[in-house]
């Protein structure tokens, strides 16, 4: 590749790494260009799936301050960056997913938020329910503290009508 060729791959590739919410190194070696197309695909539009040569990958990391993942950048190496609105769990689940069913494809490990992930975490990543199903969940505790606290709030004038309730009824057989 030509020196203006290689400033521009690593220029785009550090774009892509300065924008990422997350970034997944992957060994590729023995897939097919009809499974890394699948993979694409499966990936969605929010992550850029992009092979590079590990030399221009680690300046294009180090250029967009991603330290630490040099020691990953090592034989033939795919990076998966999460888009700033892209899922990290769900792009996690994809690629581990196709590792399953690929063994070609191997997860090596990555980072988000500024810290550097192994393969087992990238792993854990993927066992996480997804941004989408974890929200309904915090949706679904939120609604229930409010209708908790208002209970809680309309309890005492209840048991104060209640109270007067059964004095009248009291009152009444008394009488």
């Amino acid at each position: 590749m030509a020196k203006p060729e290689k400033v521009t791959e690593v220029k785009s590739l550090a774009d892509s790494a300065k924008d990422a919410a997350a970034v997944i190194l992957t060994e590729y070696r023995g897939l097919t260009v009809k499974q890394m197309k699948e993979l694409r695909t499966n990936l969605g539009t929010d992550v850029r799936y992009a092979v590079a040569k590990n030399k221009l990958s680690k300046l294009a990391m180090k250029e967009a301050g991603l330290e630490g993942l040099d020691e990953m950048l090592v034989g033939p190496t795919a990076i998966a960056f999460v888009g700033a609105d892209g899922d990290p769990v769900a792009a996690a689940k994809e690629l581990s997913k196709f590792a399953k069913d690929n063994p070609a494809l191997v997860l090596k490990g990555g980072m988000m938020d500024g810290n550097v992930l192994d393969v087992d975490e990238v792993k854990k990543l993927a066992s996480l329910e997804s941004r989408e199903v974890l929200l309904a969940k915090s949706a679904g505790v939120l609604k229930a503290l409010m209708y908790r606290t208002a209970a809680l709030l309309v309890a005492p004038a209840s048991k104060t009508v209640r109270t007067v309730d059964a004095l009248r009824e009291k009152q009444e057989k008394a009488a």
